[in-house]
């Protein structure tokens, strides 16, 4: 479903004089990012007098800017009726709570059934944004909220904010091992040398930051807050088994763990929790449309809040006995 073609006109501004062609188009035009009015200039869309001319062409100001704008097809998947929890729409953004167990776009292995084909089925002009609006993601069994872009503008908007690191994006993580304090693990993290499947923190790796506090104390885990300053792969589940407390149920990057004297309800709660204790409970970002700061929250999903009763519990009745 394709938008018709729509012709946008302007003038370069005359202070805009001695500057490049596409940056002057990058801020008469912000709806639209750098890369995409590029293209739009090397096909001819994008005309200066009339005349198709270079990125890098430096105008003098003045000149007449034509833009034929064709929005066309980004993404293949097929439109799937997946029920979404929704927490927010409006004509720009649309903020989704997703599940664990859920992928969030297609890839190898995994053609349908993901978040993406959801979003397709409840708006099929996504399939005319980049990944279908999905800016961020969200590994399989994580669960969490996600924004999703529904322009152009909007997705310009929050991939900059990413960028830039001015979105906030806090999780909850149930991690083994009685942790002291909060800090900060500043890692580079890069493919995994062996594994393709995982991520490791590496010296030739990508930047990545995470900042985390204490939230609440057990006798063999603790509940975390935790921050992404940067959003690598596997960030918080890389960089928690680093530090030796690595999130519980997950058995990529560390085991299962019985605590010493744990109740038969605990070993059976840990047994069967088979996914990350690792949730995205906020996200805090600028409205691309209106530049207000908007908040959303998701509360705990259900098996990790009963993990985290089972876990308190355990550590009460241990601490009865003594």
């Amino acid at each position: 479903m394709n938008q018709p073609e729509q012709l946008l006109n302007t003038r370069i501004p005359l202070e805009f004089a001695g500057r490049r062609f596409d940056a002057s188009l990058a801020e008469l035009f912000p709806d639209y990012s750098r890369s995409r009015l590029a293209a739009w200039i090397k096909d001819g869309a994008a005309r200066l007098d009339g005349e198709t001319v270079a990125p890098r062409h430096t105008v003098r100001g003045g000149e007449q800017v034509e833009i034929l704008v064709r929005m066309q097809r980004e993404v293949n998947a097929d439109p799937q009726a997946i029920p979404l929890d929704i927490r927010h729409e409006d004509d720009d953004i649309i903020v989704v709570n997703k599940p664990p167990g859920l992928i969030a776009h297609p890839g190898a292995g995994n053609p349908d059934g993901t978040l993406q084909n959801a979003l397709l089925h409840h708006d099929p002009r996504l399939a005319e944004i980049p990944r279908a609006g999905l800016v961020h993601r969200l590994d399989k069994e994580t669960s969490g909220l996600m924004v999703v872009a529904r322009t152009l503008r909007a997705h310009t908007s929050l991939v900059e904010q990413i960028a830039r690191r001015s979105m906030h994006r806090q999780y909850e993580a149930l991690v083994y091992g009685s942790m002291v304090s909060g800090g900060k693990v500043d890692q580079p993290i890069g493919r995994h040398p062996v594994d393709r499947l995982r991520q490791a923190v590496r010296e030739d790796g990508r930047e990545a930051v995470t900042h985390y506090r204490v939230r609440e104390k057990f006798r063999a885990m603790t509940l975390l807050e935790c921050r992404l300053e940067t959003g690598r792969t596997h960030q918080i589940r890389v960089h928690m088994a680093h530090v030796r407390h690595p999130i519980v149920g997950d058995l990529s990057y560390g085991n299962l763990r019985l605590p010493k004297g744990a109740t038969s309800e605990l070993i059976e709660a840990l047994r069967g929790f088979r996914r990350q204790a690792l949730h995205a409970e906020r996200l805090q970002f600028l409205h691309p449309a209106s530049g207000d700061e908007v908040t959303f929250e998701a509360e705990r999903p259900a098996d990790m809040s009963a993990l985290i009763e089972v876990v308190r519990t355990d550590t009460r009745s241990v601490s009865t006995t003594r």
